[in-house]
C-alpha cells in the first residue's frame, strides 16, 4: 500500500493476522499490568522517573514502526507513524483537561498517577469499541468518510473556540448520578475506590475523579478515532496508534504538567490538524464519486501535521516571552493558561 493510496477501499481488510492481533493485545495487557504493579504504592512521581518512562514509551512505537517497515513496506509504516503523531498531539491537549480534573477534585499528587492509569485503561476500551464501529461503518460504504470528515471539521471549530477545555464537574451526569445514589467520603483513602462507612458502602473522591476522567475519554474517542481513520482505514493500525499514544500518557503528564499551560496556541494547531484531516476525508469520499477530485497522500499529511505542531510550539514560546517581557520580568505569570477552577468538594 503506497502513501498515495492510504485510504484504500474498505474491502481491502487489514495487514494483521489473528496472531499479530493476539500478540499486540497480549503485549498491551502486559504493559498495563506492569504499570499497575509499579504504581501499587502511592508516591509522587519525580521528573527523572517520568522522563524515563516517557522515553520508554516513545521507543516502543519507533520499534514497532521499524517492524512494520520491514514486514509490510514503507506505506504501512508511514501510515502508522502519521497516525501516531496525530494521536500523540491530540493526547497532549487531553492532558490539559486531565490536569483541570485532577485540580478540581484536589487529587493528591501521590494518587494522580493511579487516576490517570484508570483513565488510560478506560480510554483503551472505548477506543476499541469506536474503532470497531468505525470499521463497520467503512465496510458499509464510502459515506462514512464524509461523516468522519464532517465530524472532524465541526470538532476543529469547537477546539478553536476552546469548548473542549471547559470542565464543569457539577454538570457531569455520571458524577451527579453517583452522588445521588451512593454516599461519598469526605477524604481520600489511598487507592481505594469503595469503602464501608457506618455499615454501608461509600465511594471515595478518587472514584468520582476516575469516573470524571472516564467520561471525558468518551469525548476524546469521538475526536481521535475518526482522525486516525483519516490516515489509514486499517483497524489494526488505528488501534495500534491509539494504544501506543495512550500508553505513555501517564508519564507524559508528569513531564508536561508545568509546560502545558505555556502552549497557549496548541488549540489553534490542533484545530488546523483536525480540519485538515477532515478535508482529506471529504476529498477521499468525493474522489470515489468523481475521479478528478484530488486526494492528499499520507506522506504529505505527515509533513503538514509536523509543520503545524512545530509552528504552534514556537509561536507559543515566542508569545510567552513577549508577555513576560511586557510585564516587566513578571516571570511565569505571563505564560500560563491559569487553572481558574477552585478545588471542588466531591
Amino acid at each position: 500500500m503506497s502513501p498515495g493510496t492510504s485510504l484504500a477501499a474498505p474491502d481491502q481488510g487489514t495487514i494483521a493476522s489473528p496472531a499479530l492481533w493476539s500478540i499486540t493485545v497480549a503485549a498491551l495487557v502486559l504493559l498495563l499490568a506492569l504499570d499497575i504493579v509499579l504504581t501499587r504504592r502511592p508516591h509522587e512521581v519525580g521528573m527523572r522517573e517520568a522522563l524515563a518512562w516517557s522515553v520508554f514509551y516513545l521507543v516502543l512505537p519507533v520499534g514497532f514502526c521499524a517492524y512494520l517497515w520491514g514486514a509490510f513496506g514503507t506505506g504501512v509504516a508511514v501510515e502508522f507513524f502519521t497516525g501516531y503523531v496525530v494521536e500523540k498531539s491530540l493526547s497532549v491537549d487531553n492532558l490539559f483537561v486531565f490536569m483541570l480534573l485532577l485540580s478540581a477534585f484536589a487529587v493528591p499528587h501521590e494518587l494522580a498517577q493511579r487516576v490517570l492509569l484508570y483513565g488510560i485503561v478506560g480510554a483503551l476500551v472505548l477506543r476499541a469499541v469506536f474503532i470497531a464501529l468505525g470499521a463497520a461503518a467503512l465496510q458499509s460504504g464510502t459515506w462514512a468518510f464524509l461523516l468522519f470528515g464532517v465530524v472532524l471539521i465541526v470538532t476543529a471549530a469547537k477546539v478553536l473556540k476552546g469548548d473542549d477545555q471547559q470542565v464543569d464537574i457539577d454538570s457531569m451526569r455520571s458524577v451527579r448520578l453517583l452522588r445521588r445514589f451512593i454516599p461519598v467520603t469526605g477524604d481520600y483513602r489511598g487507592f481505594r475506590l469503595v469503602v464501608r462507612e457506618r455499615g454501608r458502602p461509600a465511594l471515595t473522591p478518587l472514584a468520582l475523579a476516575t469516573v470524571a476522567v472516564f467520561a471525558t475519554d468518551i469525548v476524546f474517542a469521538v475526536d481521535s478515532v475518526p482522525a486516525v481513520y483519516g490516515v489509514t482505514d486499517d483497524p489494526f493500525l488505528v488501534f495500534a496508534t491509539n494504544a501506543f499514544a495512550l500508553l505513555g500518557l501517564r508519564a507524559l503528564y508528569f513531564v508536561l504538567r508545568d509546560v502545558l499551560t505555556k502552549l497557549r496556541h496548541l488549540n489553534h494547531g490542533l484545530a488546523v490538524i483536525l480540519a485538515f484531516i477532515g478535508v482529506k476525508l471529504v476529498l477521499h469520499w468525493a474522489h470515489g464519486l468523481w475521479a478528478w477530485v484530488p486526494q492528499i497522500p499520507t506522506l504529505a499529511s505527515l509533513g503538514v501535521i509536523i509543520a503545524v505542531l512545530l509552528t504552534v510550539t514556537l509561536t507559543s514560546l515566542y508569545a510567552g516571552r513577549r508577555t513576560a517581557s511586557a510585564a516587566g520580568g513578571g516571570g511565569e505569570a505571563g505564560w500560563a493558561r491559569p487553572l481558574e477552577r477552585e478545588p471542588v468538594d466531591p
